[in-house]
């Protein structure tokens, strides 16, 4: 009997893989790293072969710790970030590094070179940029895609497929070229509630008119709640699994988090309507349902059906979190490497210092822009910079913790700025379901609730990302008829925290302030 399924989710730095039982609970986990290539400024690149190969060891490892036969597993589903694949006709990687290095043939979403090419998209004012907050991100893929065509011509004349991340992983798994709708709706402009997405004229204008015959895309997408295939022969050998084992379509890794928090509340729209699902990493990224279309400046979507059938989805995000905390200690560290164990030992003097120095004002002329690798939402400037204002003549490891306690506070004020825009446009919300590895940070963890004044919600599950993505599976598998069933099913309970009231009128003024900063900014570079 079938009744398990085994969820993948691919980051920025490693792959994992998780086997679950039908009713989400987490058998065992595995995790294997994957290698980035950073040749230059702005540049980022995985190697698609390298990246197959550690999810097929950590597939192989979860499930030989969880002790389940290949036999019993329904299927696996596949997320992953929103990096660019590229193959040739024959499906062979296809370089996109400019000194063509061959094995590097993935553009991570990280990867800032296409920024000219995302300010033209942005020009065109095109209608499908009503779908992307009326700016169009370096992190999409037509910026990418014309950055290529535009930069490696020959290998744009040798492509064969361009795929999505967790696309490639569902074709590489079975076969089919098919594309899910949650990859194209939410990064290609594809857009899913028109008659045709794929909208021909704004191909035409970016100079992208070949790329659906260039890329191998499909004109339908798979709905969320289809299956792609089974597994073709050498991919269920690969990854330990047998050939009748379904596979799920592709999920945005940021969504099959959304998911696994808010899966609960997918038979009732109108509870799923007032939370809110914050996937905090190495960026942030928040993301909610609607019934209707609520478009905003600076939003990632809406987006018809990305993930639940009927629904729309609006995402807002920060392009460096985690990673902006690593920066600090590496910057301000005097050599400390930004490690699990540096990050608790800060952590841990921060709160001894706020206790000695009178709790939120504890630093309170340090202020920080969080913009040091852009501002995703919701101010849509992929080429805003950090400001740190405030800092002294001290290189001490007080002095780093004092930084690291204000940057944290201003990540939190960077997501009230997103909710406040939210609400703006009509978004309702009051509870913040909180998942990935800032639920770790206790600082983050506190300031999410104090700042933004919502209810907050850290899951039970140990991986809920990996949980969105169980949820895809299960219904490929049979194990759940929809979303609706599986959702309810298999989510977990969340230790809930309440806003402190006592510390509100300080973090008002701290948004105040942060504010003001953003203005000041503006003021400096509009000076000739």
């Amino acid at each position: 009997m079938r009744e398990y399924v085994v969820a993948v989710d691919i980051g920025t730095g490693s792959a994992r893989a998780g086997v679950f039982d039908g009713r989400g609970r987490l058998l065992a986990r595995a995790d294997q790293p994957i290698a980035m290539n950073r040749p230059e400024e702005n540049h980022a690149e995985h190697d698609s072969e390298d990246i197959w190969a550690a999810v097929c060891g950590a597939v192989r490892s979860a499930r030989e710790k969880a002790a389940v036969p290949a036999e019993s597993v329904a299927a696996i589903g596949f997320d992953a970030t929103c990096s660019l694949v590229v193959r040739d006709r024959d499906g062979a990687p296809l370089s996109v590094n400019r000194q063509g290095e061959a094995r590097w043939d993935t553009i991570v979403w990280l990867d800032h070179r296409a920024l000219a090419e995302a300010d033209f998209c942005t020009a065109t004012r095109h209608q499908v940029l009503d779908h992307s907050g009326k700016v169009m991100s370096p992190e999409m893929e037509m910026p990418k895609l014309m950055w290529l065509k535009r930069n490696l011509p020959h290998q744009w004349e040798k492509a064969g497929y361009f795929f999505d991340l967790a696309d490639y992983m569902s074709w590489r798994a079975t076969g089919s070229p098919a594309r899910s709708r949650c990859t194209l709706t939410a990064k290609w402009n594809y857009l899913a509630h028109e008659k045709r997405g794929w909208q021909q004229d704004y191909l035409e204008q970016i100079g992208l008119e070949d790329l659906l015959a260039r890329g191998g895309l499909p004109e339908e997408t798979l709905p969320v709640e289809r299956a792609v295939g089974r597994l073709n022969a050498s991919a269920a050998e690969e990854l330990g699994l047998d050939a009748e084992c379904r596979v799920a379509p592709g999920l945005i890794d940021a969504y099959a988090g959304a998911l696994g928090v808010l899966g609960g509340f997918a038979g009732d729209k109108a509870k799923l309507e007032r939370q809110l699902a914050l996937i905090g990493g190495t960026s942030s990224c928040i993301v909610a349902f609607s019934k209707d279309m609520k478009p905003g400046f600076g939003m990632w979507g809406p987006y018809f059906e990305a993930v639940l059938p009927g629904l729309w989805l609006i995402e807002g995000g920060q392009s460096a979190t985690g990673a902006l905390l690593d920066h600090i200690v590496r910057l301000h560290g005097g050599g400390l490497p930004p490690t699990t164990e540096t990050h608790a030992k800060i952590i841990e003097r921060v709160q001894e210092l706020r206790a000695l120095h009178g709790g939120p004002g504890f630093a309170d002329r340090l202020h920080v822009l969080p913009d040091f690798h852009g501002n995703r939402s919701p101010l849509a400037d992929p080429h805003a910079l950090g400001v740190i204002s405030g800092l002294a003549l001290d290189s001490s490891f007080d002095a780093l913790c004092r930084l690291y306690w204000r940057t944290c506070v201003a990540i939190a004020l960077g997501i009230r700025h997103i909710l406040e825009m939210m609400k703006e446009v009509g978004y309702e919300l009051d509870t913040l379901h909180v998942t990935g590895g800032h639920v770790r940070n206790s600082l983050l963890m506190e300031l999410y609730c104090d700042v933004t004044g919502c209810r907050v919600v850290a899951p039970e599950t140990p991986d809920a990302v990996l949980l969105g993505t169980a949820m895809t599976a299960a219904v490929a598998g049979k194990l759940y008829p929809d979303l609706a069933s599986a959702g309810p099913a298999m989510s977990s309970a969340g230790k809930e925290r309440l806003p402190d009231a006592t510390r509100r009128r300080d973090y008002d003024r701290d948004y105040r302030r942060f504010l003001a900063l953003y203005r000041h900014r503006e003021e400096l570079e509009s000076i000739e």
